[in-house]
Order: structure tokens, then C-alpha cells, then sequence
């Protein structure tokens, strides 16, 4: 077959040297679905075909949806999350599935934070477009953030207290040694958005004036406590990954200069893996169009060493897009979301534009292109 960088693989370095092997650079990003019909945060049959059709398709790692660390840390009440053992069994069965078809999986830990206890988008559908705060009325439940504030458009969270901000982090590594009992073999630590993490980093959202506010160094402190406690709890042969907002697109925001310094010092905490998505906090003020934030991961990538694995995800639909993102060192890998919904087999139907080899299953055999 001809070379195809798409479909060349690749290792993601881990801390113990070994690596996380992929069998191609195509990776499924994490998408909210509202699955979980029991409100208790335990994946369903709905993550094993979901995500499954995936493995079946080509994608080299999958990245699950948000999973919440704790309860409150949820976006809606259909969320999955990672915060107890039977989270933990159902998990191990998506992962067990998605592995016997030659995927790698990660986890994408998160905290919604002041943007949690929300309809969410399948249940403003289904509920006659209730929008907003979950109603209390509705399990709607107490959320927390860096600083109150109005600019989330929701019912106002609490300010977390130093104590709180200390109990979170260990939450986070928690989750992060239930995601290793249930087969993960990344993580994926959610710091963009506008949801908790990013709530501490972006001065739109942080007006604190202890130590995780103020200064660059101060707003930073959460998520560096974060990546230090998962890594303490998380093996070394298992790779680690971070998914950034790149930029607030707001001149007193968050920027792409405060993500790249910020990426430098998680890769020295042993992060290896990067996504650079971008915005989350108020109103969007940023490019649109295909690609538009491949120019956040290629300055990230020019700024890291040579074995980072930088994943561009917006706006790429295209087999030659995506080629061209990384033969012109853009990025190591490229995201395949909303695309990926309309077609699964996207990555086997790239392969074919291509000229690479497909990975689809032996049963789908009378589907060959």
C-alpha cells in the first residue's frame, strides 16, 4: 500500500518508557451522549455499541464521553462517571469489547464544575426544550466553581473553599485508579470548556484572591495538583493525556501563550498526550471553518519535544484534510467527532481515499470497498 501518515501507527510515550501502540493516528474525542437512563452514572449497552462501532470502523484510540469524577461533578444527570465499582464493571466491559477490535481506550476524566446539574442538549429534546439548571424539583443538585459568577447563563455556584479545592483533587486521583481497575489504558484529564478546571485557569471565570487565583502561577495550581495526584495513582506503562481550551479567543482570557507554557510543565510531570480544542467560558469570539483550531495544536507542538502526541480536533471531515494536518507537522494525530457520528467507518473509508489498509472486521467482509 502506498504511505499514508494517517495511517502510519504510532507510540505514545508513557513514564515507565514502554508506550501505548496505535494502530493508526485517526482518534475518536470524547462527546457528551446522555446515555445513562438510570441517572447513577453507570455506562449501558448504549457505550458498548457506541463505542464498540468505533473499534469496528478503525479508530485507533477512543476517547469516552466526559465521566465525571464525582456525582456533582457530572454536566446532566445522564452523564457516566468513575466514582464508584459498578461505574468501574460496566467500563470494563466497553473497554474489554473495544481492545478484542484493536482499539486503545481512554477515559476522559471531568468536573463540570459551575456548568454542571444541566438538561443537557438530548434532554432539552426530549423535555420540550427545558434549557439550563436542572431544576431541584428535577435531582437537580448544588454546583461549585472557582468564583461565582453570572457568565455561564446558570443557577450561581459556590465559591469552592481551600478545603474542598483539596478534596477534589484527591477525587481525581481516585478516578484515576478506577479507571485503571477497569482497563483503561489512558487518561485523559478534562481542563477545557469552560467546565472546572478551566474555571480556574481562565481569568474570565477566576477572581479568586487566595492561592489558586491572582497570577498565572495561582490559577494554574488546581490542575497542577491534579496531574501530580493521578500520576502518583496511575502506572507508569499507562499513558496520560490532557485536553486543553488552546485559547479563550478573548484578549483577557485564558491564550494559547498560557496553554503552551502550562503544556511545557505537564510534560515534564510526565503528560505526553495533548488535545487542543478551545473556548467554553462565555460567548464564542473565535474562528470558524474547517480546521480552525489546528493552528492551537501546531503551536503546542512546536513548543513541546519530538515525542509528544498533539491531537488537532474541529472542523476536519476530510481524508486529505486530515492527511495534510499531519504531513505539514501540524499535529501527531487528528480528531474525528461529529463526523464520526454520521459514519463510523470513517477512518476504513479515509483508508480507502487514501490508498492505506482498513482495519474494519473480518465480518464486514462483503462491505469492502
Amino acid at each position: 500500500m502506498p504511505l499514508s501518515k494517517l495511517f502510519t501507527p504510532v507510540t505514545i510515550p508513557t513514564r515507565s518508557g514502554a508506550g501505548l501502540m496505535l494502530r493508526n493516528r485517526v482518534v475518536l474525542p470524547p462527546m457528551c451522549q446522555y446515555a445513562v437512563d438510570k441517572t447513577d452514572g453507570v455506562p449501558t449497552d448504549w457505550q458498548l455499541v457506541h463505542l464498540g462501532s468505533m473499534a469496528h470502523g478503525g479508530f485507533s484510540l477512543i476517547v469516552t464521553e466526559a465521566s465525571a469524577v464525582v456525582p456533582e461533578g457530572r454536566i446532566s444527570d445522564r452523564d457516566a462517571g468513575i466514582w464508584n465499582e459498578e461505574q468501574v464493571q460496566s467500563w470494563a466491559r466497553v473497554n474489554e469489547y473495544v481492545h478484542a477490535h484493536g482499539a486503545a481506550t481512554a477515559i476522559q476524566l471531568a468536573h463540570a464544575g459551575a456548568k454542571a446539574s444541566t438538561y443537557g442538549w438530548l434532554q432539552e429534546l426530549e423535555a420540550e426544550q427545558k434549557t439550563g439548571s436542572l431544576a431541584a424539583s428535577e435531582g437537580g443538585w448544588d454546583t461549585v466553581t472557582s468564583t461565582p459568577s453570572e457568565i455561564y447563563g446558570l443557577k450561581p455556584a459556590s465559591g469552592m473553599t481551600q478545603e474542598q479545592i483539596a478534596d477534589s483533587v484527591q477525587a481525581w486521583a481516585a478516578a484515576a485508579e478506577r479507571a485503571d481497575a477497569a482497563g483503561f489504558d489512558m487518561i485523559q484529564i478534562h481542563a477545557a470548556h469552560g467546565y472546572l478546571i478551566h474555571q480556574f485557569l481562565s481569568p474570565l471565570s477566576n477572581k479568586r484572591t487566595d492561592e489558586y487565583g491572582g497570577s498565572w502561577e495561582n490559577r494554574t495550581r488546581y490542575l497542577r495538583e491534579i496531574v501530580h495526584a493521578v500520576a502518583a495513582r496511575w502506572p507508569e506503562n499507562k499513558a496520560l493525556g490532557i485536553r486543553f481550551s488552546g485559547d479563550d479567543w478573548v484578549e483577557a482570557g485564558w491564550r494559547i501563550a498560557d496553554t503552551i507554557k502550562l503544556a511545557e510543565e505537564l510534560y515534564a510531570a510526565g503528560v505526553r498526550a495533548f488535545d487542543l480544542s478551545s473556548a467554553g467560558i462565555g460567548a464564542f469570539h473565535g474562528p470558524s471553518g474547517p480546521g480552525y483550531q489546528v493552528p492551537l495544536a501546531q503551536a503546542v507542538k512546536q513548543a513541546l519535544p519530538d515525542d509528544a502526541f498533539v491531537t488537532a480536533v474541529g472542523g476536519i471531515t476530510e481524508a486529505h484534510q486530515a492527511e495534510q494536518i499531519l504531513v505539514t507537522g501540524q499535529a501527531d494525530g487528528v480528531c474525528i467527532g461529529r463526523a464520526a457520528l454520521g459514519d463510523p467507518q470513517w477512518p476504513n473509508r479515509a483508508a480507502q481515499v487514501l490508498g492505506a489498509s482498513k482495519s474494519h472486521p473480518s465480518h464486514y467482509w462483503r462491505g469492502r470497498w
